[in-house]
């Protein structure tokens, strides 16, 4: 079994596809119209195209809001992607205008750092190892 495809919820699928794919460098792989202004939208990986997908999935059904809210209240991310150098990609998007809610912080054998999405998520970004 392998995982296939996992969502992050978002409220506006062309803003968030133009924050993963122009600020954190993913790439679109399917864009399906799905009615009503909905989209099958996912993106991978530049460095893994054929990769697990990340759907950018509508934030339309009610019990989502209060969720994110949650979520992001209590400091917890909606996805962690691992990074080869968690200070140099905080260093990049910080130029970017990314806002961190977490600098880059090693927690025993991880390097962690949280940011904004600007579609109403905290992620991650991860380094385990020395």
């Amino acid at each position: 079994m392998r995982i296939h495809i996992t969502s992050v919820f978002v409220e506006d699928q062309e803003k968030a596809l133009r924050f993963y794919t122009g600020v954190l460098g993913f790439v679109k792989k399917h864009d399906v119209p799905l009615g009503g202004g909905a989209r099958w939208l996912t993106v991978v990986s530049a460095e893994q195209p054929g990769g697990t997908e990340l759907l950018l999935e509508p934030s339309g059904h009610p019990a989502v809001p209060p969720y994110k809210a949650a979520l992001v209240r209590d400091g917890i991310p909606a996805v962690s992607f691992a990074v080869d150098d968690v200070q140099a990609e905080f260093e990049r998007l910080r130029g970017l205008g990314v806002e961190f809610t977490m600098e880059p912080t090693r927690m025993g054998p991880v390097t962690a750092a949280v940011f904004d999405d600007t579609c109403g998520n905290l992620v991650q970004i991860v380094r385990t190892g020395p």
